[in-house]
């Protein structure tokens, strides 16, 4: 209550406070007949007594006919609730303030919903109106609480491991490789800035520059159009150290998380396990694995190899070829048949795999296709093999290993959210689970032309020491020192030990990429002034916050996002300009003839 003229906030007034005189200001949540009111602020809720006696009459026509969500100040003396009438569910309950003055700050016009956070709202109609969404004691607690951590990240990395929070550039240049990045018009004609899509170069240049342990709490941009559950512009905590190794990184990130955990969400324990890409994408089928509920990939290869089905032996003759297959626990008493088809057709659709489906009968025994194929000899080591039991279903998948895989994990998932759905619980929503995945590929061939190859990264991760020497003879299976970290299944962070020699850099650039190097001269030509080892990391704290309230999207714990298409609807942007506006950047738009039609009309 500090430099404000309230007396109390309207969640803090308990029994011990009864007796005195207060001045709350806030919303009105409920009026009740003319008798009562809830005033609501930031903290909680306080229940106002109107007064019925004839001296107080004008204060009880202001607070009867003060619409919900107008803004009030109340003064008055705090009194116990009648014996009977306390709510134990409110932290105010015992008590209330009954009502002497009070003024209108400001009146509220019909509301276009209702400020209660069971009330469904439309997401258009949240974004919309935000300011009135934020009002919600959901989104309260959840920027609250983001604020929280920030600050604790702060104080560990700032007063406890003596980092420098350092601010770089919004407007920059074009970086190679990545995700798309937002052009910003210069008065140059021709020439774009470009939003970084993260402060990388800068904080390689930090280092550069000596200052041995940088962090930010950095805005980054991406320009990634219409993907869920992605933002345009979000917030990562951006860490970079000279000196350092890969398990420095992961310890440090460890101790930062722990310390700036909120309490009430539990403690976790480091340090985190560790898995290397091939063997998440192995067990898991992804490189995020959630690692809260079993459902592994099994390799079945051996097991079949001995058979006579065609597909089996088919995959298996190529190089990378294999025989997999999940286990979903009671998957006959909680799946129905149209489930199962739906989880063949998603893997069909998605990754063009055959999905095979093998059921566990009540008495031990298997109904599939394949059985007329299998001796009881094999029938009982694939048993053996998937530890399969009573109502169990297997989807198996045979094909090259990677496909085969990815099919899988997308399968486990699927899986997982149609048996929570019919009722068994897999995923503690209230356990975090995170996890080091490592050693990943340094380049991956490019989607569209798999014969080029893309960094799996970015061009600035180093290549793993042991693999050095692979980078100028065969880049394709060089390993990298790359690291992300993975909490239920979601990347929630991501770095690497840079390259520090401008000879490497040049040459990943220019031989392996084949990207134009002159873009990033700049950096090549800061290597060469004796750059140290350096390394670094990002947490995404939209989606680390986001995971630990639960919330259903990163929207939740973000003051003002865009929505899905990246608009914002409250202000109606990204919006037109006028030509003589666009004049001193040179710039003519050339409108689509659909829509040249439609600003005529």
């Amino acid at each position: 209550n500090s430099f404000v003229t309230r007396t109390n906030t309207c969640g803090e007034l308990r029994s011990a406070h009864v007796g005195q005189k207060v001045t709350l200001y806030g919303w009105v949540q409920y009026q009740r007949q003319g008798l009562f009111l809830v005033l609501r602020d930031f903290q909680g809720l306080t229940q106002v007594i109107i007064p019925q006696d004839e001296a107080h009459s004008h204060v009880k026509e202001l607070l009867s006919n003060a619409p919900v969500e107008s803004v009030v100040r109340v003064t008055g003396t705090v009194s116990p609730r009648p014996l009977g009438q306390q709510n134990p569910k409110m932290p105010t309950g015992d008590i209330e303030v009954k009502a002497e003055t009070a003024e209108i700050l400001n009146s509220c016009k019909k509301l276009p919903f209702e400020i209660k956070d069971f009330i469904k709202k439309s997401e258009a109609l949240r974004m919309q109106y935000r300011y009135l969404d934020l009002r919600s004691s959901r989104l309260q607690a959840n920027l609250r609480l983001r604020s929280g951590v920030v600050m604790r990240m702060r104080e560990y990395l700032c007063n406890l491991h003596g980092f420098v929070d350092v601010e770089t550039p919004t407007l920059f240049k074009r970086t190679p490789g990545g995700a798309k990045e937002f052009l910003v018009p210069s008065r140059e004609a021709g020439k774009f800035y470009s939003l970084p899509q993260s402060p990388q170069q800068f904080k390689q240049l930090l280092m550069i520059g000596g200052l041995d342990r940088y962090f930010q709490v950095a805005r980054c941009y991406r320009d990634e159009g219409s993907r869920p559950d992605r933002q345009p512009e979000f917030t990562q905590i951006d860490i970079e150290m000279s000196f350092v190794d890969q398990a420095g990184i992961q310890r440090l990130i460890e101790g930062l998380l722990q310390h700036s955990w909120p309490e009430d969400r539990g403690s976790i324990v480091t340090p985190f396990p560790s898995m290397t890409y091939e063997e998440a994408l192995a067990e898991y089928g992804t490189d995020k694995p959630d690692t809260r509920f079993g459902m592994k990939i099994v390799d079945i290869s051996d097991v079949l190899r001995g058979s006579n089905i065609h597909f089996v032996q088919n995959a298996l003759s190529y190089p990378h070829g294999s025989i997999r297959a999940i286990c979903i626990p009671q998957g006959m008493r909680y799946l129905t048949n149209k489930d199962l088809e739906s989880l063949k057709e998603s893997a069909k659709s998605q990754f063009n795999q055959e999905i095979m489906e093998i059921i566990c009968r009540p008495d031990g025994s298997l109904k599939s296709l394949l059985t007329k194929f299998l001796g009881e000899k094999e029938q009982s080591e694939l048993i053996q093999a998937l530890s399969m039991q009573e109502d169990d279903v297997v989807l198996l998948a045979a094909g090259e290993h990677k496909q085969v895989c990815s099919a899988l994990g997308a399968l486990r998932l699927l899986s997982a959210d149609l048996l929570e759905a019919a009722g068994l619980t897999l995923r503690d929503p209230t356990a975090f689970h995170f996890l080091w995945v490592v050693d990943f590929p340094l380049f991956l061939p490019k989607a569209e032309n798999p014969t080029e190859l893309e960094s799996a990264h970015h061009p600035f991760t180093a290549p793993h020491p042991s693999d050095a020497s692979l980078l100028y003879s065969d880049p394709t299976k060089v390993r990298s020192q790359h690291y992300d970290l993975v909490l239920n299944g979601n990347e929630v962070g991501g770095g690497s030990i840079r390259i520090h020699s401008a000879e490497q850099q040049r040459f990943v650039l220019e031989k392996v990429l084949k990207e134009d190097s002159e873009v990033l001269s700049h950096l090549i030509e800061a290597l060469e002034f004796g750059a140290p080892p350096h390394g670094g990391i990002a947490l995404g704290l939209d989606r680390l916050i986001s995971l630990i309230v639960d919330a259903p999207s990163i929207r939740d714990v973000i003051a003002f996002p865009k929505s899905f298409r990246g608009r914002d609807l409250m202000g109606n942007a990204p919006d037109y300009v006028t030509p003589e506006e666009l004049e001193p950047y040179h710039i003519q738009v050339s409108w689509p003839l659909e829509e040249k039609e439609a600003k005529k009309n």
